[in-house]
């Protein structure tokens, strides 16, 4: 989607294909958006492109995902935190916000909790994963009940990335996500963060966000009402306003009707993030 536009990046000897662009107002921190398990970063690009006018925008495909060349075997959370840590010294980023849907959160925090001199924020969209979708067979069922909540448009992006990513690859990688200590390690991000989540998502725990918030964490969380698990996708006019507003370190509870903010420890800091 324009202005985004297609580029090649070789990754620890892997061929990575990414979505770029280039913004006017160079004052402002790149943001790099992370995709989630087994599907490519196409489904940000709606967010993506609503904020690269002002940030300059990088949405890759991981090794292994997407158009990206596949490694042996699909990269676990902490090697795909690795594989972004490289993406962005190959491209010449020497610090970004880490904007991450679903899986791709526990990749930016595991990014955040490796290279915090790096990060100058994360942004974690519907941050799936422990307790809250295990065992395995209730997670598949609360994925397969957001796949009804999620517009049918998705499907016609996500369905061929599956596919191509593998169906037992993709069992694998929704089993990593599940068995992720999500709870523990948000409730130690050493970098401030925000968590957007949707009221109608069922793989995200409210009670499991609300009990981050209670840790020494530097969060803040906002509930989108009529929201999925793929915001990204589903609401990226919301998201981008949300995003923007955290970054340049605005209200943000006066900025939309739709959006409930459940807590907030930055804005009474009165602190921009950037």
């Amino acid at each position: 989607m324009p202005p985004l536009v297609g580029r090649w990046t070789t990754v620890g000897g892997f061929r990575v294909y990414s979505r770029v662009a280039e913004a006017s107002e160079t004052s402002m921190p790149p943001i790099v958006h992370i995709h989630g398990f087994a599907i490519s970063g196409r489904y940000l690009e709606p967010t993506a492109v609503r904020l690269a006018s002002h940030y300059p925008t990088h949405v890759p495909d991981l090794p292994g995902h997407g158009y990206s060349e596949k490694p042996r075997r699909p990269l676990d959370i902490p090697e795909l935190a690795e594989a972004l840590a490289g993406y962005l010294e190959a491209v010449g980023l020497p610090r970004a916000v880490v904007l991450g849907n679903s899986t791709g959160c526990l990749v930016a925090a595991e990014f955040a909790h490796r290279y915090p001199e790096r990060t100058e924020a994360a942004i974690l969209v519907s941050p799936a994963g422990g307790q809250h979708n295990r065992p395995l067979l209730r997670g598949l069922v609360q994925l397969a009940r957001d796949g009804l909540r999620e517009p049918p448009s998705l499907a016609r992006l996500a369905i061929p990335d599956y596919v191509r990513f593998g169906l037992v690859n993709s069992v694998h990688a929704f089993h990593r996500m599940i068995r992720y200590p999500t709870v523990e390690r948000l409730s130690h991000v050493p970098v401030p963060f925000l968590a957007v989540i949707g009221a109608r998502d069922p793989l995200v725990s409210v009670s499991q966000m609300e009990r981050i918030l209670r840790s020494p964490a530097d969060m803040d969380l906002v509930r989108r009402v009529d929201a999925a698990h793929a915001i990204n996708f589903s609401h990226p006019e919301s998201l981008a306003r949300i995003v923007d507003a955290y970054l340049r370190g605005q209200p943000l509870p006066e900025l939309m009707e739709d959006t409930q903010i459940i807590a907030t420890k930055a804005n009474e800091e009165g602190n921009e993030r950037v």
